[in-house]
């Protein structure tokens, strides 16, 4: 049986993101990653990656090879519509937006009325520091899920 699980943000190859985040080089930031991502999705899992994949790099999609389970990218601003072929070498589907148990799973987080009228809950990524404050919003960018995939119990949510 798999699980889904979500993350966001993942920014691989790019130095500057990682010095934000406290690792000295990108090397040691994509590293970690891959690490806490196979600690906890396995073969069959499936992962949904909301955006940010890279920064406008293509060259570092391969290092998606090493991550276990199925990836479905949701793209987000950095994810250049040219470099979709490219990833799609390394990942299962990519999308503008999903939703799944009805929840949207999108980049930026959604405008609030859309949570009052069409679903519940909204996965997202994009925002690193400052995280909206209001529990229909779930963020899963890196930092905020301690760089590890999630699943819908683990963020809290219970359907």
């Amino acid at each position: 049986m798999s699980t889904v699980r979500f993350i966001a943000d993942l920014h691989l190859g790019h130095t500057n993101m990682a010095i934000k985040r406290g690792f000295e080089t990108a090397e040691q930031h994509d590293e970690y990653i891959i690490k806490k991502w196979n600690i906890v999705v396995h073969k069959r899992d499936i992962v949904y990656i909301l955006g940010d994949v890279t920064m406008e790099r293509p060259t570092t999609y391969p290092l998606l090879d090493r991550m276990n389970g199925l990836k479905k990218v949701v793209l987000g601003n950095h994810d250049r519509p040219q470099d979709i072929p490219e990833l799609l070498r390394y990942v299962h589907c990519v999308s503008g937006m999903e939703k799944y148990k009805g929840i949207f799973l999108t980049h930026c987080p959604i405008h609030p009325m859309e949570l009052e009228h069409r679903v519940s809950r909204n996965i997202h990524g994009h925002i690193h520091e400052h995280i909206v404050n209001d529990d229909r919003y779930h963020c899963v960018s890196c930092e905020q899920v301690d760089y590890t995939p999630r699943t819908l119990i683990e963020l809290g949510i219970t359907r």
